[in-house]
């Protein structure tokens, strides 16, 4: 069974919400992990159906890299991001992680992504979904 990480902090809308398309497309044919940089993070994406949760850095530093996929806002992988939630340890366990990292390009910091798209967030994980999970959940 292919194991998907989802990691978001503040109100773990996000993570909620690509942890409920995921759920639709693939139901229990993958295991979803659900890491919050907060509490409230934690428990949005466990009532989007995630099948396990754990809040803070150690989690993240520990399981991002036993899992087949990342996936989250770009900002995962930015130390200090989300109003500091995101710790420089967990960025660097996000980013040195063998797991393919999937992100969506929606961050509120002093950044420019050149290329990015401006579509909607629905839009975003839609394409995250039907074009770049593929690859992972191939034979799922």
């Amino acid at each position: 069974m292919k194991r998907i990480c989802v990691i978001d902090g503040q109100g773990g809308g996000i993570g909620a919400a690509i942890i409920k398309v995921l759920k639709t497309r693939y139901g229990e044919s993958i295991e979803i992990w659900a890491l919050g940089t907060n509490a409230v993070a934690t428990s949005q994406m466990l009532r989007a159906g995630a099948n396990r949760g754990a809040t803070g850095e150690n989690p993240v530093v520990r399981n991002a890299g036993i899992v087949d996929a990342v996936l989250g806002p770009v900002s995962i992988t930015w130390p200090n991001a989300m109003m500091g939630e995101v710790t420089p340890r967990m960025a660097e366990a996000i980013s040195s992680s063998a797991a393919l990292k999937i992100l969506i390009p929606l961050h509120h910091e002093n950044m420019v992504l050149v290329g990015s798209s401006r579509e909607p967030l629905p839009h975003l994980i839609e394409t995250m979904i039907n074009e770049q999970i593929k690859e992972v959940l191939r034979n799922v």
